[in-house]
């Protein structure tokens, strides 16, 4: 076996356990959805106590998903995966999975929570209707971390979908969600 065969499966076994221990933080069991629950409570109020410049936005949303803990990790090969919770006028409706692939220059693991929030019904139903909804470069990515002052009218306008990422902890660099596919799951099935 040469060694780039021995580099490409360590890579595979690399991310491949990544996502096996990226299921196991994650609300998974007995009373799941009650926890999950939990989790996006606690990561909405974090959103809203450390960028209260979010709030107008969040308050006048058709929805928001929020994806409290993405667990990503990789060398070469890696993977995110994370559960979380799709709300309406702050009720639970639906809950989802969220998984990406990414091959390149990685090495390290990382967490990070996430939301996105649907400014318009269109872009909620697509969401909701869609059998597995991918993220992409159109969604608008506001940046928490940069001192931000959104203009929740002029984004609005713009796009339909905000996307924030926040709360990253871990050694990789960079966290981004696009290309990751979000599936609703069932609550027995977690």
């Amino acid at each position: 076996m040469n060694q780039t065969n021995a580099i490409s499966r360590r890579a595979l076994l690399v991310g491949g356990a990544a996502l096996g221990l990226a299921g196991c933080s994650n609300a998974v069991g007995q009373d799941a959805s009650a926890r999950l629950d939990a989790r996006v409570d606690t990561t909405r109020n974090y959103l809203l106590q450390n960028y209260p410049a979010v709030a107008p936005m969040v308050q006048g949303a058709k929805g928001v998903l929020y994806m409290p803990l993405m667990t990503e990790a990789g060398f070469g090969v890696g993977g995110a995966y994370g559960q979380g919770a799709l709300r309406i006028n702050d009720v639970t409706v639906d809950y989802y999975s969220a998984a990406q692939a990414s091959i390149g220059f990685q090495i390290g693991a990382q967490q990070y929570a996430h939301v996105l929030i649907f400014q318009t019904e269109p872009a909620l139903a697509d969401f909701r209707r869609a059998p597995g909804w991918v993220a992409d470069a159109g969604a608008y990515y506001a940046l928490p971390s940069g001192g931000m002052s959104l203009g929740a009218d002029t984004i609005t306008a713009q796009y339909p979908v905000v996307a924030m990422i926040f709360g990253q902890s871990g050694l990789m660099a960079g966290a981004s969600i696009a290309g990751t596919k979000y599936n609703r799951i069932i609550p027995s099935t977690f």
